[in-house]
């Protein structure tokens, strides 16, 4: 919480008086935040660690308050819980022996912020969730049941027709790691990521079928190494890049290229690339996409590659989490995959064939399978099962992975 008094000292008084404010005859209804979340992850690994068995709720609950003058506020509480006994590790409970769930148990405050709307556009101030884009190098984690949220300030404008511009400045990040550390705190993965970020976003739409983002981020991320034997700050960086999109009749396509250098603090000397080309295709209910996304090798010791350390990264390069950080040679991932309507929810299957980007050894394949339905006679209610099945090709690198979920959520 002192990262979030910091950004923003009268907050705590300000949200307190925000009731009152909502009492004015010119407010129309707040809204109540309510969500639970069930979740049960099996991790099975072909190494020495036991199979996980994670059973957790994560409690979400928060209000809204309505718009008075432009002005609005949001306070959210997020509670997470294991349930019986612990057999995985959730990178803080001290069972190393087995493989790893993510999901360390605490109660924080998720968001806690004050929005001001206008016609030219919004900004806020305060705890809050950060979604930039596809989330491929800013996110908000939502997979994990403790989100990742940002203690900063976040201004968007529309200045003209089809222009959207977006800057924030971020003062510290709420990992998923969190609430709470664990002493020696980790390098690699930290409850609070400290240090002084600059998000810079510029999207034009030239017509509904055409658009494009230039970005630059500057991530000052002062605790925060690469791997445990690395210096703090080696993924501190500044990232410039171009992603293009559009579409023609049922299909798509998406260009993306960016460049990866260091920041000043960081004692490592970096300089990588992130290319991705994607296409899509969309007949009666059926979505297909294949795509080809590289993050590219640096040079010198150490891994050096390209790194998006505040991504929601389980969304891409496989749904088995083998490369949440970057190999140091690289990685080349060409995908494929198709969504459709299946017994009243949503199926969806992906395959993934991962290599290095540096000399293109094959690190392994990956198959996701998932189908998602709305539970009947609730309303609010979904209900998800997910697999992913990873095969090494380089056992001495990445190992056989196989998880399971089982899911149910309620959303108020």
């Amino acid at each position: 919480m002192k990262h979030l008094i910091r950004v923003l000292p009268g907050l705590p008084c300000l949200v307190l008086a925000l009731p009152a404010i909502a009492a004015s005859p010119v407010d129309t209804g707040g809204k109540l935040i309510l969500d639970a979340r069930y979740r049960f992850e099996q991790v099975d690994q072909d190494n020495a660690l036991d199979t996980a068995k994670a059973h957790s709720l994560r409690t979400r609950i928060g209000y809204r308050t309505p718009r008075w003058h432009g002005l609005s506020g949001l306070v959210e509480i997020d509670d997470v819980r294991h349930l019986g006994a612990e057999h995985f590790n959730d990178t803080r409970n001290g069972r190393a022996g087995y493989a790893t769930v993510g999901d360390p148990e605490g109660t924080e405050v998720n968001q806690a912020l004050i929005r001001y709307a206008a016609d030219w556009g919004s900004a806020q101030v305060g705890r809050q969730r950060i979604n930039l884009g596809n989330q491929r190098f800013v996110g908000g984690v939502g997979w994990r049941q403790n989100e990742q949220t940002y203690d900063g300030a976040m201004i968007e404008l529309a200045p003209g027709a089809g222009w959207k511009l977006t800057y924030a400045y971020l003062d510290n990040i709420n990992s998923v790691f969190g609430p709470d550390d664990t002493r020696p705190v980790s390098r690699t993965a930290p409850a609070d990521i400290e240090g002084h970020s600059h998000l810079l976003q510029a999207q034009y739409a030239f017509s509904s079928n055409l658009s494009a983002i230039g970005y630059h981020y500057r991530l000052g991320l002062d605790n925060l190494a690469v791997a445990p034997g690395a210096p703090p700050g080696t993924l501190s960086s500044r990232t410039s890049g171009l992603r293009v999109q559009g579409k023609a009749g049922g299909f798509s396509y998406v260009l993306e290229h960016a460049r990866q250098r260091e920041l000043a603090g960081n004692p490592w000397r970096l300089d990588s690339r992130y290319w991705l080309a994607e296409a899509g295709y969309r007949w009666q209910d059926i979505q297909w996409k294949a795509g080809y996304e590289v993050l590219g090798a640096g040079g010198g010791t150490g891994n050096r590659a390209f790194q998006t350390p505040l991504a929601t990264k389980h969304a891409f390069q496989g749904w088995a989490d083998q490369f949440l950080t970057t190999p140091a040679d690289g990685l080349r991932d060409a995908y494929a995959g198709f969504s459709l309507p299946l017994g009243g929810g949503e199926w969806q299957t992906w395959y993934h064939d991962f290599r290095s980007d540096r000399g293109g050894d094959r690190f392994g394949r990956e198959l996701d399978l998932s189908w998602r339905h709305a539970i009947p006679g609730v309303k609010g209610l979904e209900g998800l099962l997910k697999l992913a099945s990873y095969r090494s090709s380089d056992t001495a690198r990445t190992v056989d992975t196989d998880k399971f979920w089982v899911q149910v959520q309620y959303t108020y």
